[in-house]
């Protein structure tokens, strides 16, 4: 299993590491079998972790700064685009 859990997560272990992993695998599935004996009978879901609401403001059209403004600090630009360097070669 750790084996397989390795290749679809793209790692490699060496024998020291494998067993490592293998004792915290079976100490995660030990622990989530302790929850199973819990009784949650009753006990509704949880969503979020507090009760507030997240209030949203409305959305209105507010004015922006002209072209030439943004323009106005770029360290370069062709009256029209900020100019950046090249990142994609061909």
């Amino acid at each position: 299993m750790v084996d397989k859990l390795a290749h679809l997560a793209r790692l490699s272990f060496d024998d020291a590491g494998r067993a490592q992993i293998k004792g915290d695998l079976q100490r995660m599935i030990h622990f989530v079998e302790k929850l199973d004996e819990l009784d949650l009978e009753g006990v509704e879901p949880l969503m979020h972790m507090t009760r507030e609401v997240n209030v949203l403001r409305e959305d209105e059209v507010r004015g922006s700064i002209s072209r030439e403004e943004a323009l106005r600090n770029a360290p370069s630009h062709d009256k029209q685009f900020f100019r950046v360097p090249k990142v994609i070669k061909k």
